[in-house]
């Protein structure tokens, strides 16, 4: 069993309480550092404090220590054996010192996950972090971090995956359109802060091929008839998820050998066009940084993280 210890750490030249009252909001609703939506959000069961239990993605932890301000530590959830902690020092007037360190122990085939798909991603978003507090308390950032290759494998490959789930009762305007079908699902995904609200945001998960029919707040309805089908689907985004429904009523005999044929693989191209779109949108997003800072997106260039180092 190895023991693995990394750090990252950045100065500032923003004071140390300016920098720690934005460490004291992660995992909040408004939370201007943790590098959302290109990762997956940290989330705990109640506000950052201590005894406060979840993650981000599939990394489980615990808040063990939190001095407002200055430092939160987090202690990886068994059979995980380790910490992982940020600080804050001030590095003379105006200017700090941010710290993240993590070390744990490693045995079996986390020795070989650390250096091959862990650490890489973990690098990643620990030095986006440090971008985002730039952005947020220093006004930009002048060397964001860069994208290889092998990162936007990783997170094309680590990406979550739409959820089945009934149809939603919001989807009125689905419910509605269709008398009877004889084919109805949908698919599910969160909506991460940062991800757009508008649900003609999302019409790309139909690659805008179909007519848009009709619009109810959150709720947009499109036209999908082809051979015959009389087909809807739906884009219904709410407070916490964006979810793509489709309802199918197949009338005449060559609807019905159309659809036959495409039934089976209906379901892996719905989900595949979701998650598609979901991480375009994600990807092509301001930073948890620009949002906080207020910055005019209308004027300025794409994420640095869309470029490949």
């Amino acid at each position: 069993m190895g023991v693995v210890r990394n750090e990252h750490e950045r100065v500032v030249e923003a004071p140390a309480e300016v920098v720690g009252a934005l460490l004291d909001r992660l995992s909040a609703e408004d939370d201007p550092v943790f590098p959302v939506p290109a990762w997956a959000p940290m989330t705990f069961d109640r506000p950052l404090g201590v005894g406060a239990t979840g993650g981000h993605g599939p990394i489980r932890y615990s808040v063990t220590a939190h001095e407002p301000g200055r430092r939160v530590r987090f202690a990886f959830t068994p059979p995980d054996d380790g910490f992982h902690e940020l600080t804050v020092e001030p590095r003379g007037e105006g200017r700090c010192l941010v710290r993240h360190v993590l070390e744990m122990r490693q045995s079996g085939v986390d020795r070989l996950l650390w250096p091959t798909a862990v650490r890489p991603v973990h690098d990643t978003m620990l030095e986006e972090l440090f971008d985002n507090i730039e952005r947020a308390a220093a006004g930009g950032c002048a060397r964001p971090v860069r994208w290889s290759p092998r990162l936007r494998l990783l997170n094309r490959l680590w990406w979550p995956r739409p959820v089945p789930v009934a149809v939603p009762e919001g989807a009125r305007l689905l419910r509605a359109s269709v008398d009877q079908p004889g084919y109805r699902d949908a698919y599910r995904m969160d909506l991460r802060a940062g991800l757009p609200r508008d649900p003609a945001a999302w019409t790309g998960v139909l690659r805008d091929a179909f007519p848009v029919l009709a619009r109810e707040g959150g709720e947009l309805l499109m036209d999908v008839n082809t051979a015959g089908l009389t087909a809807r689907a739906s884009i219904l985004v709410d407070e916490q998820h964006v979810t793509l429904s489709t309802a199918v009523r197949a009338d005449t005999l060559r609807a019905r050998l159309y659809w036959a044929a495409v039934r089976p693989v209906h379901p892996f191209m719905a989900r595949m066009m979701l998650r598609r779109v979901h991480r375009r949108l994600a990807l092509a997003a301001p930073s948890a940084g620009e949002r906080a800072a207020g910055t005019d997106h209308s004027t300025v260039s794409a994420p640095s993280h869309f470029v490949s180092g």
